[in-house]
């Protein structure tokens, strides 16, 4: 039995097409793109969730559930994620 598998921008433009499923992806859209974001420096500079705990002073199961999406961080928790990451956290309303 082979597996078959669908590219995620096949699945996503056609979940896309129900109005209600791509209103609630775009505003989630910022929030998941600041976790790549976190993610994506976090690996860059070949560090652990554990050891991007400890330079923020937090456990390993708050970076954990922030990078999950399960978390929704203080601004002053996301500015310690950033600066311990050796980035700045800049906020922009559109």
């Amino acid at each position: 039995m082979s597996k078959v598998s669908i590219p995620f921008e096949e699945v996503k433009a056609e979940l896309m097409k129900d109005e209600k499923f791509a209103k609630e992806y775009e505003q989630l859209a910022p929030r998941y793109e600041a976790i790549e974001q976190i993610i994506r420096a976090r690996k860059d500079k070949k560090m652990t969730q554990s050891d991007l705990a400890k330079l923020v002073g937090t456990q390993t199961s708050s970076i954990s559930r922030l990078e999950s999406g399960n978390y929704n961080p203080s601004l002053d928790f996301l500015a310690k994620v950033a600066s311990s990451l050796g980035k700045n956290l800049t906020i922009q309303i559109k």
